[in-house]
């Protein structure tokens, strides 16, 4: 089966799932992105990684990078390759320069760990069409503050109650929110804005 490169193009506070992360990893040379949701955890794992964050002690993830450098090993891909259910299953593949082996990961520290190794991430076709969501328009990456707890976000996006909102605010939200791919916010401005119009 051919692989699909992906980028990771966004993390943000899950507006669904209480304490969870949405993480979306991007098609290379395609529109396609791949929204998996994650534990905060691996959120903070992955976002100090990518901004280059250290830590006072080393995370789960650190260890794992320094015990594989202590014996040369290194991981050279991570492959997203199956959806059951709604849960992806990946693996590390990892190599000492004689052989190569295939671990089994969760997905969310497959990613955290690909991240530190600095390896590219694959998946599959039938994967990215079952589960993939067809972007428009310019691509915006971004990465919210993960630092920020959930009762903050939630306070924060409680100014987020649209009913307050004009049609004309709703709408310029709207278009901000798709620019972001923030998905479930739009999902929400958008189902406020048919709520008025069917009043």
């Amino acid at each position: 089966m051919k692989k699909i490169k992906l980028d990771i193009v966004g993390l943000s506070y899950s507006q669904t799932q209480s304490g969870a992360y949405a993480l979306v990893l991007g098609e290379v040379s395609g529109r396609r992105r791949l929204p998996i949701i994650i534990g905060s955890f691996e959120a903070q794992a992955i976002a100090i990684e990518i901004e280059k964050m250290t830590p006072s002690r080393p995370l789960t993830h650190d260890l794992f990078k320094s015990l594989g450098q202590a014996f040369n090993i290194t991981v050279q891909e991570v492959i997203i390759y199956n959806l059951v259910d709604g849960i992806f299953y990946s693996k590390l593949i990892c190599s000492d320069g004689k052989k190569i082996v295939e671990i089994d990961a969760r997905t969310s520290d497959a990613i955290a760990v690909s991240v530190r190794f600095e390896c590219p991430i694959y998946t599959y076709e039938f994967i990215l069409s079952s589960a993939g969501i067809v972007i428009e328009g310019n691509d915006f990456v971004y990465l919210e503050n993960i630092n920020e707890t959930p009762e903050e976000k939630t306070h924060s996006s409680a100014a987020g109650t649209y009913a307050s909102l004009s049609e004309d605010e709703l709408k310029s939200k709207l278009q901000q929110a798709l620019a972001e791919e923030a998905y479930e916010k739009a999902a929400k401005i958008r189902d406020e804005l048919t709520k008025r119009k069917s009043s």
